[in-house]
């Protein structure tokens, strides 16, 4: 009797019913979890509260331009999009912390919309949402055509899907990063954030991102997660970067990764927002107020560390963690890349990091 269906049908179906069996999985692990496994109730978490900032700096240092995307709909796809809310808090706080003032700015000016990931938010993020100063910023932020570049001493370009939109092609930001850069200011961004350096030009005629070493949110990232990416965006980030001179610097799929050469600071996505954030204190001339690691930041050290050296060195380093703290890192996190390595294909690192978590629940 002959076959029914395609042999190509079959296959197709069966990919499908692996993704699915794998998300389901997932979901499963995840609801044996706690809640908030490693945290309290942060929600009412006030910036008074940040032992960081009461340590930090007390003298003024000068200003900081924050910016943000305007946009809130990516193109004709419909899908909402805004400024991702962690990659502004937490380098809104380490701006703070090492004395320096933040002003926040956006291509249109007024409220610009906002991305708020539950599984992401920390500490930082919803103190941020309680600072009165801040929000009244964000609420009212500066429209770059009025931004006088005169008064900051340095520029962080916040990522967010929308960023690729109005970043680009905005005139007042081509001028300000062709400004900033050219006269040794510091000029910092992060996953979606580095399209503001796209189509910028310098005073001899030549490419800012000619031969230089920058990082942005990668094609495999995108991709993972926005499979017709292509046909969303105009255009897919790393590729625009390499594509104007650009030395990509590439790291792991959802780690942290910060490129930077002299006054340009890059950073590869959200959990790149702490090392890019000090990276450009220290670009400023300042040694970084020392701060507590957080949870997340140590799950991504794991998460490196195996992908470098290896799942035994990765148990070597979690023993540490705990010996100091049972909460020092952020199992929720090793779970969501179970199925990160799940969507790639990587089903034996999938399944390292089963592994990883039953040593941690075992030790």
């Amino acid at each position: 009797m002959l076959n029914k269906y395609p042999k190509t049908k079959i296959t197709l179906i069966s990919l499908l019913s692996l993704i699915i069996l794998l998300v389901t999985f997932v979901f499963w692990l995840r609801s044996l979890m706690p809640a908030n496994v490693n945290q309290q109730d942060l929600s009412v978490t006030q910036p008074q509260d940040l032992v960081y900032l009461s340590k930090g700096v007390k003298e003024y240092r000068g200003k900081i331009l924050a910016v943000v995307t305007s946009t809130d709909v990516m193109d004709t796809s419909g899908q909402k999009t805004g400024y991702e809310l962690t990659e502004l808090a937490r380098a809104y706080y380490v701006f703070e912390a090492n004395g320096f003032e933040v002003d926040i700015a956006s291509p249109k000016g007024g409220k610009p919309p906002v991305v708020i990931d539950d599984d992401d938010m920390g500490k930082f993020d919803f103190a941020f949402l309680n600072d009165t100063v801040a929000q009244v910023k964000v609420d009212n932020s500066i429209a770059m055509a009025d931004v006088n570049t005169s008064q900051y001493q340095a520029v962080y370009f916040v990522g967010g899907k929308g960023a690729m939109f109005d970043f680009p092609e905005n005139a007042s930001i081509k001028s300000l990063v062709s400004e900033y850069y050219q006269s040794g200011k510091v000029v910092g961004a992060v996953c979606h954030g580095p399209a503001a350096l796209v189509n910028v030009t310098l005073d001899d005629g030549s490419a800012l991102l000619a031969n230089k070493i920058v990082s942005s949110f990668t094609n495999d990232e995108e991709l993972l997660l926005i499979p017709n990416a292509k046909d969303i965006f105009p255009f897919l980030l790393q590729n625009k970067l390499t594509e104007q001179g650009a030395n990509f610097d590439v790291g792991h799929v959802y780690l942290a990764n910060m490129a930077q050469d002299g006054n340009l600071v890059t950073g590869q996505n959200p959990w790149s927002v702490w090392l890019v954030a000090e990276a450009m204190i220290e670009q400023l001339g300042y040694l970084p107020v020392k701060r507590q690691i957080t949870a997340e930041e140590n799950t991504i050290s794991i998460l490196t560390t195996y992908e470098e050296e290896g799942i035994q060195q990765a148990k070597v380093k979690i023993s540490l963690m705990l010996a100091n703290d049972t909460n020092s890192f952020d199992r929720v996190l090793l779970v969501v890349h179970t199925a990160v390595y799940g969507m790639q294909w990587q089903l034996g690192k999938s399944i390292d990091m089963l592994r990883l978590l039953s040593f941690a629940d075992n030790n």
